[in-house]
């Protein structure tokens, strides 16, 4: 008798949780400290209902699972993000979209493909944003969880908002691009500190390609166009719409921060592809961006040519040095070790940082990670928190302790799932003391599956929430 193949991505603790919960009093292992207030918010694909064909983990509905620390206590809740989908395939009970592994659909649908807001999140003017890089954020109150709505900028909006766009934490703007399928594919905006959209520039390059993240310093913003490609006439030809094309370089765009097609210069370095920078600053004449590179990737099923690359979706960490005087491009491996979700204290984002943080990779197929690395960029070291055998997490992010002065000083935060009690909790780790034991450990009462990107919210900007 046959069986039916279990889609890993619907499996174990990346499996979807449907029950969305309030718990007032929540567990604590250790002891949380006392200076330790606010709200840490993950993000996260949780189909609603059984999708429909070929399931990849990007495909699910954002789901936000939120826990709010105060006074040594915590409290924890998920809600979905009520984006228009949702409440569409809510309505009649049954998912209604397919995913990015099947053809776009030719129906009655609002769109050929879903918003599903499920990637990252980011504060900004005193509101927090749920991300997907193929549309519009949604706008999200907290400590609630409660979606508001499309965020579009007093309809100024004109473009899809990336997953990741960056706040400089001296001027309070932000920074954003979005990119698509038909010219111009990239467009580049600046956000006022009061969240008023000042600008938007198309940059030019030469075909649509995936661009996930990118990197601001303190005077430059930098794109990315690499080699992961999508072309209307590939398919067509009933080849790949999305391919990695190993012969072509990768791109890298310096372009000041009011600056526009015009003024933007273009860098080459062998092909790779980047899901996630760390940072990005000035040094003399030079523009320095540190990033997890990986060889190759094959996401999404895209096809690797003839050549099977053994490096395809091992991401390492590394840094890029651009003279922009000279035009010189260096490139170097900054660790061997596979790790991907770099994180920084973002009080300094955009500036020369001593220390960061990555999510270390385990070994197998699937994207499980089982500790956290802290990199020494100054000394060239690195130290590792390891959550324990059977145990993973995820991104962790850094929460500076209010009137630090240090840099490291502060904690990393981040869900870990334990495969054997099968059990989650919040894991709050010393970032001074990386290699010891957690601080504190808080204990969540359901299952939280493994996801994406997660943000802190300060007890003051939970005040300020609008």
């Amino acid at each position: 008798m046959a069986t039916t193949k279990v889609n890993p991505y619907l499996d174990g603790n990346f499996a979807p949780v449907r029950e969305e919960s309030t718990v007032n009093t929540l567990e604590v292992i250790g002891e949380l400290p006392p200076d330790l207030s606010g709200m840490f918010v993950r993000n996260g694909p949780n189909p609603q209902w059984t999708p429909i064909g070929k399931y990849h983990w990007f495909d699910g509905d954002g789901m936000l699972h939120g826990v709010r620390i105060s006074n040594g206590k915590a409290t924890y809740r998920n809600r979905y993000v009520r984006t228009k989908a949702w409440k569409i395939e809510n309505e009649v009970s049954k998912a209604v979209w397919t995913g990015l592994l099947e053809p776009p659909q030719k129906n009655s649908l609002p769109k050929p493909m879903k918003n599903p807001a499920n990637t990252a999140l980011v504060w900004h003017a005193g509101q927090l944003l749920a991300l997907w890089e193929g549309g519009a954020p949604h706008a999200i109150r907290v400590p609630e969880l409660k979606t508001i709505g499309e965020y579009t900028y007093n309809g100024k909006l004109i473009s899809a908002v990336t997953a990741h766009p960056k706040v400089d934490p001296v001027t309070g703007e932000m920074m954003f691009f979005g990119y698509g399928f038909a010219p111009p594919y990239v467009q580049y905006s600046v956000v006022s500190p009061e969240g008023e959209l000042l600008q938007t520039e198309p940059i030019d390059i030469p075909m649509a390609v995936m661009m996930h993240d990118f990197a601001i310093t303190e005077d430059y913003t930098i794109f990315m166009d690499l080699p992961l490609t999508f072309s209307k006439e590939r398919m067509k030809r009933g080849e790949p719409m999305m391919k990695f094309e190993r012969d072509k370089p990768s791109r890298f765009g310096i372009v000041p921060r009011y600056g526009n097609n015009s003024n933007i210069r273009w860098f080459e370095s062998p092909a790779c592809y980047i899901f996630h920078t760390l940072n990005a600053y000035e040094e003399g004449d030079e523009v320095v961006l540190i990033a997890c590179r990986m060889n190759s990737t094959t996401v999404l099923d895209v096809p690797q040519d003839t050549h099977i690359d053994s490096q395809a979706d091992i991401p390492r960490l590394h840094r890029w040095r651009f003279n922009v005087k000279t035009g010189k491009v260096s490139e170097e491996m900054l660790d061997d070790i596979a790790s991907e979700f770099p994180r920084i204290n973002e009080n300094l984002l955009g500036q020369k940082t001593r220390y960061g943080y990555t999510a270390k990779a385990a070994k197998g197929s699937m994207p499980l990670f089982e500790g956290i690395i802290k990199y020494d960029l100054s000394a060239g070291k690195s130290e590792t928190h390891a959550f324990g055998r059977g145990r993973y997490g995820g991104e962790a992010v850094f929460v500076p302790r209010p009137g630090a002065k240090d840099e490291d000083d502060g904690w990393l935060v981040t869900f870990v799932y334990d495969t054997v009690e099968e059990t989650s909790e919040l894991v709050v780790v010393n970032a001074q003391d990386i290699t010891g034991e957690p601080v504190a450990r808080v204990l969540i009462p359901q299952r939280v599956p493994y996801g994406f990107h997660g943000a802190w919210v300060s007890e003051e900007q939970l005040k300020a929430s609008v």
